[in-house]
């Protein structure tokens, strides 16, 4: 099964679209570590045909509050529908055990004893100054994260988030998570 694990950041933040529809964001750059290499790799909006034939041949995507933001944004560039590939979404299987959200750096920190390296406004704002270098590390260290929880879950069947000084742990019922969809994807782009 290939797995990718995901991450997009911004050029513009909530308060200067003024909208809560995802689609109304810019892509900055989009992160991926693709379980078939075993690599980590990020691109710009002008590599993104790179992005799409690895994401067609892609079994499952997985993300941190990706099927609410991440999907639909990167669905604006591409010119089919990613929304046909399985997608796992950590943070909407956790608000469905746990009966609410929580941030990916309480998951880092509970589950892993780690700390993002920035947030989304520290990414805008390097964006802006053109340190696009710093950007990429950021949304490259947000996949690792999300990866090691992801493999974490797998393994434990629950995650750790730490909330008021205190670790707590979520019961996740991973059985299903790498279920392989009987449907293939019908491919959008001439691969």
């Amino acid at each position: 099964m290939r797995k990718v694990v995901f991450d997009i950041e911004t050029k513009n933040s909530f308060a200067e679209i003024n909208s809560t529809d995802p689609t109304a964001f810019d892509i900055s750059v989009v992160a991926i570590y693709d379980s078939e290499t075993d690599d980590y790799s990020v691109f710009e909006e002008h590599e993104f045909s790179k992005l799409w034939s690895i994401l067609e041949k892609t079994d499952l995507l997985i993300g941190f509050n990706s099927d609410h933001f991440d999907i639909p944004i990167l669905n604006k560039y591409y010119p089919g529908d990613l929304t046909v590939i399985k997608s796992l979404d950590i943070l909407k299987e956790i608000k469905a055990q746990y009966g609410r959200r929580m941030k990916l750096d309480q998951l880092a920190d509970g589950t892993l004893g780690m700390s993002k390296s920035g947030n989304g406004l520290d990414a805008i704002r390097w964006w802006r100054n053109g340190e696009k270098d710093k950007v990429k590390k950021y949304c490259i260290d947000d996949v690792k994260i999300t990866k090691e929880i992801y493999d974490f879950a797998i393994k434990n069947g629950s995650l750790k988030f730490r909330e008021g000084g205190t670790v707590q742990e979520v019961k996740l019922s991973t059985t299903h998570w790498e279920e392989i969809p009987h449907a293939s994807m019908t491919h959008t782009l001439p691969f």
